[in-house]
């Protein structure tokens, strides 16, 4: 269970990795195959086995992104292509890309003159650690159904097409999407799923967790069994994430803040100058404690210790604990 970090500690606030990091590092070995498959087992509700991994279609344009994302593409013991993507910074066009991201994979993954029927399915598995769109869920799955505009009805395959491509709906023909907002789950595990949401959202792994692959990553995603230069890389890449979420989360408050300002102004008669620069410095005030407090959420999301983000954000524990 995670633990405070008291003065001469050494920097590590739970066991184990983050998921992110053990995707760019540890996964792609075949001998830790059995975390991911625990994993894609327990969200997909049934037996994923992996059979190799695949060049993924989106290999890192800039600093921003090397830190930003990271992605995996595997193919399962039925010839499925899984394409698991973490990220970590809000994209605003971000359904579009994961439209994208299945459509290229669509594509390249299909011989030159072969028939529609080789086309492979596609799960887009998006681990999220940003508001993505609007809604109370922590999970959310999409898959395509055609369903009648008279009768209602949802179009099935014929006793011939789900023989001749063993499925049983049209939907399992089409790319399915997954989307885990771990930053929203802030409550006690109840079902293994939630469990591997606990673990991505504080990077710990409680005694009591059960589901598939938990107990694998308990033995192979140990910060303990990481070289100093392994641990040197990982908390750079912690710090990074950090560094860009304040670089996006200052550049929104000095926006709202803006924002608040003009708002504030419109509503007030022409030359009150005086309420106008209230206005501004209470606009900017809210907006900068708006800022800490999104930099505050974000730094615990990642485990980092109360007294660095005492320093970073010079607030004291007292009033972090409080946010």
């Amino acid at each position: 269970m995670k633990k405070e970090n008291g003065k001469g500690d050494e920097l590590m606030a739970s066991n184990y990795i983050r998921f992110d990091w053990a995707m760019k590092r540890l996964l792609r070995n075949k001998a830790n195959f059995a975390v991911l498959e625990g994993f894609l087992t327990t969200l997909l509700n049934e037996k994923i086995v992996i059979q190799k991994l695949l060049e993924s279609e989106s290999n890192q344009e800039d600093e921003f992104d090397k830190y930003n994302r990271v992605d995996m593409l595997a193919e399962n013991s039925k010839g499925e292509l899984i394409l698991i993507e973490v990220q970590n910074n809000n994209e605003y066009a971000y359904f579009q890309r994961m439209l994208f991201g299945t459509s290229k994979l669509v594509t390249e993954y299909i011989n030159r003159g072969e028939g529609y029927d080789k086309v492979r399915k596609v799960y887009s598995v998006n681990i999220v650690y940003f508001s993505l769109g609007s809604g109370k869920d922590i999970v959310y799955h999409g898959k395509t159904e055609f369903r009648g505009i008279h009768q209602g009805d949802v179009l099935e395959l014929t006793p011939f097409q789900k023989q001749t491509f063993k499925v049983d709906s049209v939907s399992q023909l089409y790319p399915e999407y997954y989307i885990l907002k771990v930053n929203d789950f802030n409550q006690v595990a109840r079902s293994p799923l939630e469990e591997w949401i606990y673990y991505m959202n504080t990077g710990d792994i409680p005694d009591s967790a059960t589901a598939p692959g938990l107990d694998e990553a308990r033995q192979r995603l140990k910060l303990d069994k990481m070289t100093k230069e392994e641990l040197s890389a990982y908390y750079r890449h912690l710090d990074n994430i950090v560094i860009l979420r304040d670089n996006i989360y200052t550049e929104r408050a000095e926006g709202r803040a803006e924002g608040r300002a003009e708002g504030r102004a419109e509503g007030r008669a022409e030359g009150r100058a005086e309420g106008h620069a209230e206005g501004r410095a209470e606009g900017l005030m809210e907006g900068r404690m708006e800022e800490k407090r999104e930099m505050v959420h974000n730094m615990k999301s990642l485990n980092i210790p109360l007294d660095t983000i005492s320093q970073v954000t010079g607030l004291s524990i007292e009033e972090i604990k409080s946010l």
